[in-house]
């Protein structure tokens, strides 16, 4: 195939870049704004579509924010391209702090107890327990083994659901924040292109036209 790469990469150097990527996060952010300002469309659907992607990192649905952004932007009518991009937006040096604002809001909005002192151990051990409970039961339709939903019920519960309903209210902050940023800048961004390129039409109109008059002086 045409765009396979050449040397294939080991799972371990793939996870390792997905955390720290080879030009570092700097210049992978610089990358996506790049992509960002170049993309086509108008500065208000491109925005939409930026407002998608980062209220989908707002949620906890991880494997699925590709999808679920591009269904948010075209119920939207948002740039897709714009709305995959922005889910960068959760990445693993954000994805901790927006887990804790996500579930101190949940659990605040829900009555219940919320102890950010111990919440990022605890919330890695629920995640562990939980995904062991989900294997087990799994194994055990086939084996005949007793099913335990313990675990997977204290996830919903104290993690899952909190998290789920207190990610909307800094989602829809952090989201609107980037558009609002996202519109002028973008559209700064598209005039600035489109004088570059008028400009550059010009220059390429007169030396034609100069290269037209010399050949027709030359001529006589």
């Amino acid at each position: 195939m045409v765009f396979r790469r050449r040397d294939k990469r080991p799972i371990w150097k793939i996870v390792a870049e997905f955390f720290f990527p080879r030009g570092g996060w700097w210049r992978a952010a610089q990358y996506v704004r790049h992509r960002l300002h170049r993309l086509p469309d108008p500065p208000h659907k491109i925005a939409r579509g930026i407002w998608a992607g980062v209220f989908v990192a707002f949620t906890p649905f991880y494997g699925l924010h590709f999808v679920m952004s591009i269904i948010l932007a075209r119920l939207m009518q948002g740039n897709i391209v714009a709305a995959l991009l922005a889910t960068f937006f959760g990445n693993p040096l954000t994805y901790i702090p927006i887990a804790m604002v996500s579930l101190g809001t949940g659990h605040w909005l829900l009555g219940t107890e919320f102890d950010p002192e111990r919440a990022e151990r605890s919330l890695a051990g629920k995640f562990t327990d939980a995904w062991t409970d989900l294997w087990h039961n799994i194994i055990a339709i086939f084996t005949g083994a007793p099913q335990n939903w313990s675990n997977l019920s204290v996830f919903h519960d104290e993690v899952f659901f909190p998290y789920l309903i207190g990610g909307i209210i800094p989602g829809i902050i952090a989201a609107s924040i980037c558009y609002y940023l996202a519109v002028p800048v973008i559209r700064a961004y598209q005039n600035r292109r489109k004088g570059l390129l008028k400009d550059k039409l010009e220059s390429i109109k007169r030396k034609h036209d100069e290269a037209k008059t010399r050949d027709s002086t030359t001529g006589e």
